[in-house]
């Protein structure tokens, strides 16, 4: 295969593409990764269908991106300590759905991550994504300034993991996971700002307390999450989704109940915020 051979359809006016021309269960050529990786940092969410990946194909086409991430509260498939498998019984009532960017409480937050469908459900089940370069170039110049100042400490939501079947960390070792990044991230190929809180694990402005910090983050989280900062992804078996987890946020939307919903997902390693 070669780079020419991929074609790119945008999915939506404010991020995301969908991806053709490429079987990504078999090796790609320096051409045809080098392609892809034009395409996602331009768009920032890569949209596959009909992909036919195991979990072992899913990890070396998610490794040719960098290392991959063990998450430090959820266990992995058996004997793939690196793929995740997040499932939704029929009759759970458990589904975290809440806006958010991914492991922000580790002091080197994920590069991206892959999610791959392997039971779908009939209707709804959808993943939402967020531009965070629009949310950050669509502030006032005194917004910016006043940003561009400031650190925001960074928890893991205990809360939001005590239902999960997969969790393999204590409540002590899950509240112990806090960090510290900048409001305004400058992401590391593209050299584009973005806006880097989210309110799921930002709980407040280093130097501030949380009830100081409350009503400028309340409003960076409702700003960020513009519809028109977003796009909606509608499933269906051996789907694939490849975000970059430096300058978005996302969503899963919890509207299947009754229906199962059986996904697989890979992380990448990332850097520390700057």
């Amino acid at each position: 295969m070669s780079g020419s051979g991929i074609e790119v359809r945008p999915y939506a006016g404010a991020l995301g593409a969908v991806v053709s021309g490429v079987d990504l269960a078999q090796p790609l050529d320096d051409a045809t990764l080098a392609a892809l990786r034009r395409v996602w940092l331009a768009h920032l969410v890569l949209f596959f269908r009909d992909q036919r990946l195991a979990p072992a194909q899913l990890k070396a086409f998610a490794a040719r991106f960098g290392p991959l991430n063990r998450h430090p509260i959820l266990a992995g498939v058996a004997g793939e300590p690196t793929v995740l498998e997040l499932r939704r019984e029929p009759d759970a009532r458990y589904c975290f759905s809440d806006w958010h960017t991914d492991l922000t409480y580790m002091e080197r937050p994920l590069l991206g991550a892959m999610l791959y469908a392997r039971e779908v459900p009939a209707a709804g089940g959808d993943t939402q994504f967020a531009n965070m370069y629009l949310a950050y170039e669509t502030l006032s110049d005194g917004m910016k300034a006043l940003l561009g100042g400031l650190v925001a400490v960074h928890a893991a939501n205990v809360a939001a993991y005590l239902g999960d079947p997969t969790r393999k960390a204590s409540e002590a070792e899950m509240a112990a996971r806090v960090a510290e990044h900048p409001v305004v991230r400058t992401h590391p190929e593209t050299g584009r700002k973005s806006l880097f809180v989210h309110a799921v694990s930002t709980t407040h402005f280093k130097g501030m307390t949380v009830a100081e910090s409350r009503p400028l983050l309340s409003y960076l989280f409702r700003h960020a999450l513009r519809p028109e900062f977003t796009c909606r992804f509608d499933w269906a078996v051996d789907s694939l989704a490849f975000w970059d987890n430096r300058c978005t946020q996302h969503q899963a939307l919890d509207d299947y109940f009754g229906q199962r919903r059986v996904m697989h997902r890979v992380s990448i390693e990332g850097d520390r915020p700057a």
